[in-house]
């Protein structure tokens, strides 16, 4: 559940009156996103996603409804080894990425690939059921 934090630090009622009071939601969570891209060309659109360390077998890729999901667990290297970190920026632990899709796909023809620490997902666009409408002769 998110806790909710009010800011506090008011020092007076005066100073009350100089400044609104804030609010801020903070969710701790083991779950994280690696970074992500999201593009198009006339006929696909693409998820690029950084995430080295891992096999083509550890992500689990999907559609749910009008989303891409991309999730796994990528492994701590030293998962018995006790240290002290005076820098920490790589994420390990539980990951998803949730991407809307700008359009319809066509998912039997959708490709994953993993290279050089990079997921890449190719998603076809769908042909469209549109019929043109024509000016009358």
């Amino acid at each position: 559940m998110p806790t909710i934090i009010r800011e506090s630090g008011m020092d007076s009622p005066a100073e009350l009156n100089r400044r609104p009071f804030g609010w801020e939601v903070q969710i701790h969570s083991s779950v994280w996103s690696p970074p992500t891209d999201v593009f198009e060309t006339d006929d696909a659109y693409f998820v690029k996603v950084e995430i080295a360390g891992m096999r083509e077998e550890d992500f689990l890729v999907s559609v749910e409804k009008d989303f891409l999901v991309v999730s796994g667990d990528r492994p701590d290297i030293h998962p018995a080894a006790r240290r002290a970190y005076y820098q920490m920026e790589i994420r390990n632990g539980h990951f998803v990425v949730a991407v809307a899709l700008p359009g319809a796909v066509d998912i039997e023809h959708a490709e994953a690939s993993y290279e050089d620490g990079f997921l890449l997902i190719t998603l076809p666009k769908a042909a469209t059921n549109h019929i043109p409408v024509q000016e009358g002769r």
